[in-house]
C-alpha cells in the first residue's frame, strides 16, 4: 500500500488579542475542569486580567471523577486549587464560578442542566458586559471538553448582546481548517503558567489514590496560548 500525501493547511495570518479589533473586548474564561485553565487558557487569563478585560472564569464540573476512592472530597480540593492557582495566574483573589456539573457525565442540549447553565451564562455575560467566551476546542477527545464547547455555542447563541466565540486546546490537535482565524496572546513571564499548574496538587500525585495523574510532559507549557476564532455556524 502506498504512503497516503499529507494534507498541508495553510492558516490564516496570525492576530494577537492586543490588536485593534480586540484589545478593548472583555473576556469569560470556560474551562471544564480545574487545571484545564492553567494548560489551555493560562496566558489568556494572566494578560486580560493585567489589562482589566477578564469578566470571570467558569468551571463545568465538579472535577471529582479524576480520583473515584476520593470523590466525597476530592471536589472541595479542587476547588480550592483552582482559587489558588487563579490568584497564581492573576495576582488577584479572582472567584470562579462552579456549574457543578458532574465530572465525565455531561449534560445534552435540551437537559435541564444544560439549558440552566445556559440560562445562567446568558445572564452572567449580560451583566458582566462580556465580549468573548473562551472555551476548550468542540474537537476535543474528552467528553467534558466537548460538552463546554457545545454550552459555550449556546450561550453565543441566546446571549442578549453580541458574543464571540474562541477556542483553546488542551488535548487536542490545532483545527485541520485554515478558515478559523488564529488569535495569539502575549508570552507568560517565565515560571508563571508551572508556578500556577503544580496549585492543582491533586492532579500532580498519587496522593488522592488510583486515577488521573497528569504526565509529565504536561508541564511543558508554551509561555503564550493560540486562540481559534470561532464563527456562527461553526461547531456547537
Amino acid at each position: 500500500m502506498g504512503r497516503g500525501r499529507r494534507i498541508m493547511v495553510t492558516h490564516m495570518p496570525l492576530t494577537t488579542i492586543s490588536d485593534a479589533r480586540w484589545r478593548r473586548l472583555r473576556w469569560l474564561v470556560i474551562a471544564p475542569h480545574p487545571d484545564d485553565e492553567t494548560l489551555g487558557a493560562g496566558a489568556l487569563i494572566a494578560q486580560t486580567a493585567r489589562e482589566g478585560r477578564l469578566a470571570g472564569i467558569v468551571y463545568l464540573t465538579d472535577g471529582s471523577g479524576s480520583h473515584p476512592l476520593a470523590a466525597g472530597t476530592l471536589t472541595r480540593t479542587r476547588r480550592r486549587e483552582a482559587g489558588l492557582a487563579i490568584r497564581r495566574l492573576t495576582g488577584n483573589a479572582t472567584v470562579p464560578i462552579h456549574l457543578n456539573w458532574r465530572d465525565a457525565s455531561p449534560h445534552s442540549p435540551g437537559d435541564r442542566g444544560f439549558e440552566a447553565s445556559c440560562r445562567a451564562l446568558v445572564a452572567l455575560c449580560h451583566a458582566r458586559r462580556v465580549d468573548v467566551l473562551a472555551v476548550t476546542a468542540s474537537h476535543e477527545p474528552h467528553c467534558d471538553h466537548a460538552a463546554a464547547a457545545q454550552l459555550a455555542h449556546a450561550v453565543r447563541s441566546a446571549a442578549r448582546r453580541r458574543v464571540q466565540l474562541v477556542e483553546y486546546l488542551v488535548w487536542g490537535d490545532a483545527p485541520m481548517t485554515a478558515s478559523m482565524p488564529r488569535l495569539a496572546t502575549a508570552p507568560m513571564a517565565q515560571g508563571t503558567r508551572r508556578y500556577a499548574l503544580f496549585a492543582h496538587r491533586s492532579q500532580l500525585s498519587g496522593a488522592y489514590g488510583p486515577g488521573f495523574r497528569l504526565p509529565r510532559s504536561a508541564a511543558r507549557m508554551p509561555p503564550r496560548d493560540i486562540l481559534y476564532h470561532s464563527r456562527p455556524g461553526h461547531g456547537g
